[in-house]
């Protein structure tokens, strides 16, 4: 070997110790349409407050999978006693909280037993309806008793809204949430993003990710700029369906199209007039083209339903036909109800781009058989507080996006849609307490038939899952089973 050579590899090898390989990416910055109203999925409704904690900050005894399946969480194992009433749940071992308090079989009773108080503020209180008692049999052993046997305890443990809590925390887990994930908050920059980090000390599988950010971006055409640029590498529900092809042609990007859990509503307000009368709100029914919203609002991403019912459910019945688009049909109803020259009403829309836009267009086709809306924009807390809360709505625009949520409807006044019904009531009682699966699938046929004949809301379509990130990411759900973008399984292959 000549000297030349030997000083050109001995310069080739100094560079290459000179300039170290590039490192992995652990860092991800996911967009959202929403912020959350807090962080605390034991006392809120609102789907983006899971969006950004299930399964990374809090954890419970069971987790839903992305294919909707039951999985083992905090509880390893369980077993049922053979009258389907008594289960007992086998903890993990080694769990500690992000404040570091070492979770036992005493904290999940302390979680139920909030959540089922008669000053609880959960959301799904009804969750724990079922139960009797919740005990801690040793500190790595649950016994939870239920009043009947009740088929969907485990999926229904799986909920945020059943994520263990540490006493200490609980009353602050709003904005300084503390749970057992692999993830916990760093910063929550109010208006703009929430920091997570790896937890080094979760007990479980360390995820891929060291970090990850999660930022809100409410503007459909900010959101489109946001990908674009980089500033954003995913946007798991992606705001902006009429950008899709040309993400599809850009091989920066990767675009999936799959199925939440989300039944797009036109929600009334049953108790107030004249939408108490079951002829107005079915002429509303009549009056909306959901074809012409789907491709309007949507891009043509989107199922119409005729109830309050995911369509991918065994369970599911096509109502779709129960109201066909009519506008002598509505006119007719609306006649029959004392309002031959139609009426005036509000419409209040949330920022999501489903409900804007579709309002638009939803004001114009109930335009055409004498239905006047005002549509009043509102953000997110603002709709909370007005409509969800206070009840304070004619008409709105929402998906709700909880799994098998149809249940909600026998919450009678306790609910902001107002429907009062002994017959559904009776309808979800007895399904409660069935476990056969093809007996409660009849039921749930039921339940969704009576909804559809009492025009409680004008049922829209399901909402997909528009999905848009960067080539080389994996791990994120194509499918919403429940509200979560769940980062424990996402990393980056390139």
């Amino acid at each position: 070997m000549t000297k030349l050579k030997r000083l050109a590899l001995a310069a080739v090898a100094a560079a290459a110790l000179a300039w170290p390989a590039m490192a992995a990416n652990t860092s991800l910055t996911m967009g959202m349409v929403l912020e959350p109203p807090h962080l605390d999925p034991t006392a809120g409704a609102a789907a983006a407050i899971d969006e950004v904690v299930y399964a990374n900050v809090f954890e419970g005894l069971t987790r839903i999978d992305s294919t909707g399946a039951v999985q083992p969480a905090l509880a390893r194992s369980w077993e049922i006693s053979e009258d389907g009433k008594v289960y007992t749940f086998k903890l993990a071992g080694g769990v500690t909280f992000h404040n570091g308090v070492p979770m036992t079989a005493d904290h999940v009773v302390f979680s139920f037993e909030r959540a089922m108080a008669e000053g609880s503020v959960n959301a799904q209180k009804q969750l724990f309806a079922p139960i009797e008692t919740v005990e801690a049999v040793d500190p790595a052993t649950v016994r939870i008793t239920l009043k009947n046997p009740f088929g969907a305890l485990l999926f229904n443990l799986g909920w945020g809204d059943a994520v263990i809590v540490e006493p200490s925390s609980a009353d602050t887990n709003k904005d300084q949430p503390v749970g057992t994930g692999p993830f916990k908050l760093d910063r929550w920059v109010k208006g703009d993003r929430v920091e997570i980090s790896a937890y080094d000390g979760y007990w479980g599988d360390k995820p891929a990710l060291a970090s990850a950010t999660f930022k809100f971006i409410s503007d459909p055409a900010a959101a489109v700029a946001a990908v674009l640029a980089g500033d954003v590498d995913a946007f798991a529900n992606f705001p902006a369906g009429e950008a899709l092809e040309q993400f599809r042609a850009d091989p920066r990007f990767e675009v999936t199209i799959g199925s939440t859990e989300g039944e797009t509503i036109l929600a009334i307000n049953n108790q107030q007039k004249p939408f108490d009368d079951v002829r107005v709100r079915r002429a509303l029914s009549h009056a909306i083209d959901r074809k012409a919203l789907i491709d309007g609002a949507m891009f043509g991403n989107g199922t119409p339903i005729g109830s309050h019912f995911a369509p991918h459910h065994p369970a599911y019945v096509d109502l779709t036909n129960r109201y066909p688009y009519d506008k002598d049909g509505a006119r007719k109803l609306l006649a029959e109800a004392g309002y031959p020259d139609g009426f005036s009403a509000t419409l209040k829309l949330p920022p999501p781009s489903y409900a804007r836009r579709g309002g638009e267009l939803i004001a114009a086709q109930l335009a055409e058989v004498g239905v006047k809306l005002e549509i009043i924009p509102v953000e997110w807390p603002q709709w909370l507080e007005q409509v969800f809360r206070g009840d304070d709505f004619d008409l709105t625009i929402v998906s709700h996006t909880e799994p098998m949520d149809i249940g909600i409807y026998a919450r009678g006044t306790d609910y902001y849609f107002n429907y009062v019904s002994d017959e559904f009531n009776a309808i979800i009682d007895k399904l409660n307490l069935t476990a056969e699966t093809e007996a409660r699938y009849a039921l749930m046929g039921d339940a969704q038939r009576k909804l559809a004949d009492d025009a409680v809301n004008v049922f829209l379509f399901q909402l997909p899952k528009l999905g848009v990130w960067k080539a080389g990411l994996e791990g994120l759900w194509e499918n919403s089973p429940v509200q979560a973008n769940d980062l424990t399984g996402v990393r980056w292959t390139q």
